[in-house]
């Protein structure tokens, strides 16, 4: 079924604003996890997947709402994801933000996939993607990295 520009647009404007909402939430739990854990834990914590995640959160909501511009589509306002349950421990926070930050590289790479940036025509906001998905993709790795030294 043939769809219009405009439609194509505004569905990659939703791609990208579930995978913003999804980067929130891990933002939310490595936050709750930063409280959570000693100075050490919480400094290699922030070095190694709060900065490079928070970086891929602001590139992707100024991709958004940049693209969003560039068609004359409606901007968007963010809201930050709510904090997490008090009872998830420091290994539930940790694999919640690694499964919230892989749903969002996936996201992102089904609108690569989709090929939807090309039809529409703009060069800028593939560069954007693949920006913020090079970001998010040493994460896991990262992560898992992490948990091993955790709480030791």
């Amino acid at each position: 079924m043939p769809y219009t520009d405009a439609e194509a647009r505004q569905q990659l404007l939703d791609a990208i604003a579930e995978a913003v909402a999804r980067l929130a939430v891990a933002l939310a739990a490595l936050s709750e996890l930063y409280e959570r854990v000693d100075e050490g834990s919480a400094d290699a914590l922030e070095e190694r997947l709060f900065r490079p995640l928070q970086r891929a959160y602001g590139r992707a909501r100024s991709a958004h709402t940049a693209f969003a511009e560039r068609h004359g589509l409606p901007t968007r306002t963010f809201a930050q994801a709510q904090q997490a349950a008090p009872a998830l421990g420091t290994r539930q926070l940790l694999d919640g933000a690694v499964d919230a930050v892989t749903q969002a590289d996936g996201e992102l790479a089904g609108l690569q996939d989709s090929m939807l940036p090309v039809e529409v025509g703009d060069r800028q906001l593939r560069a954007e993607l693949e920006g913020i998905r090079t970001l998010l993709g040493a994460l896991p790795a990262r992560a898992r990295e992490l948990q091993r030294t955790l709480g030791r």
